[in-house]
């Protein structure tokens, strides 16, 4: 009776039965109805914000746009002032760079608690850390400029201190996303030989992870130019401030030379990031 009941099983066991996706709006779809509830929130905002598409490609909104854009050239080319906007752009680049390292340092720094780089691992620290990241990372980084400039004061520092705060959420969490989804086939055979904690996240995970945390701090640097460019318009310095000064003053000539110059930084710096991350990732 043994021997005949145990391959009959094997082969119950061996031949399970071939079971069909469910239906596509089946209660088990819960992607489906998360999608169909997601366009429907589309539907309903397109209904209720009242866009008035005709207005705005009416002929009278169309001339005004172009009347106002052509008030911006030709743009003021005259040495001092390109002189001071070329020292307001290296004030930018200057703000998002420093913000981004201070940014990435802590970020790491909060990452390892806030990750379980193994199931058996406690990390009792991890839900207090994640709140801390999930705070600095949701209050936007004009918020932060704005309430660091009581402390701190006009200028840059303020800005750059709203950067790496903001940015220190955000790298914080992704971080420790990349540190807890690194393949944990090293660690572990680490760990079977009783090596300690700290030697398999050097040995094991960090070289794992370490290409990816590069591309995450790059991506967020060519964020913090656009940001750092913004942060000015509060007296945080850079080419911001340079524009919320002349813009105010209707100033259109100089105005369009601090957005050329804007662009062009940004430019630079998405190309240098993405050269960088090519080569990272090869």
């Amino acid at each position: 009776m043994t021997t005949v009941a145990a391959p009959q099983r094997r082969s119950e066991a061996a031949n399970q039965p071939y079971r069909l996706p469910p239906p596509i709006f089946d209660l088990r779809c819960r992607l489906c109805w998360f999608v169909a509830a997601l366009l429907a929130l589309v539907v309903a905002s397109f209904w209720s914000l009242n866009l008035q598409w005709a207005q705005f490609f009416s002929a009278a909104a169309l001339a005004a746009m172009a009347r106002f854009v052509g008030e911006f050239f030709p743009p003021d080319l005259s040495p001092a002032f390109v002189s001071k906007v070329l020292r307001a752009a290296w004030e930018t680049l200057a703000m998002s760079a420093l913000g981004t390292l201070l940014a990435a340092i802590a970020g790491l720094l909060l990452a390892l608690p806030a990750s379980r780089a193994h199931d058996a691992d406690r990390a009792p620290a991890r839900l207090p850390t994640r709140w801390l990241l999930n705070v600095l990372r949701s209050i936007p980084e004009l918020v932060w400029a704005a309430l660091l400039l009581i402390s701190a004061g006009l200028g840059p520092f303020a800005g750059t201190l709203a950067l790496a705060v903001h940015t220190t959420g955000v790298l914080g969490r992704l971080f420790a996303e990349a540190i807890e989804n690194a393949p944990p086939g090293p660690s572990a055979a680490l760990r079977a030989h009783g090596v300690s904690t700290v030697r398999v996240f050097l040995y094991a995970t960090w070289p794992q992870v370490l290409p990816q945390l590069l591309s995450y701090t790059l991506y967020r640097w060519e964020n913090n130019i656009r940001a750092a460019a913004v942060l000015g318009v509060v007296g945080a310095g850079g080419l911001g401030q340079l524009l919320a000064f002349h813009m105010g003053l209707f100033h259109m000539p100089r105005t369009c030379t601090i957005v050329a110059a804007m662009l062009l930084l940004v430019g630079l710096v998405d190309l240098a990031s993405y050269a960088v991350r090519r080569r990272l990732t090869r």
